[in-house]
C-alpha cells in the first residue's frame, strides 16, 4: 500500500507535470515558428545591394606594415 502511494505521488507530482510542460513548450515553439514564417512572408528582405549606389568617399587600400 505504501509503494502504491509513493508511485501515485511520483506520477501525479512529477511525471504528469513534466509531460504537460513539454507539450506546452512544443506548442509555443511551433506557434513562434509560424509567426516568424508569416512575418518573413509578409516582408521579404532583399540582401542584394542595388548597383546604382555609388560609394561615398575614396577607398584606401589597407596594407599591413611588419
Amino acid at each position: 500500500m505504501l509503494l502504491g502511494y509513493v508511485l501515485y505521488r511520483f506520477l501525479t507530482g512529477f511525471l504528469i507535470p513534466v509531460f504537460r510542460t513539454g507539450k506546452q513548450i512544443k506548442a509555443r515553439f511551433s506557434q513562434m515558428q509560424e509567426q516568424m514564417d508569416q512575418q518573413q512572408a509578409a516582408s521579404p528582405r532583399s540582401n542584394n545591394k542595388s548597383p546604382d549606389k555609388t560609394p561615398v568617399g575614396d577607398y584606401i587600400d589597407f596594407e599591413e606594415v611588419k
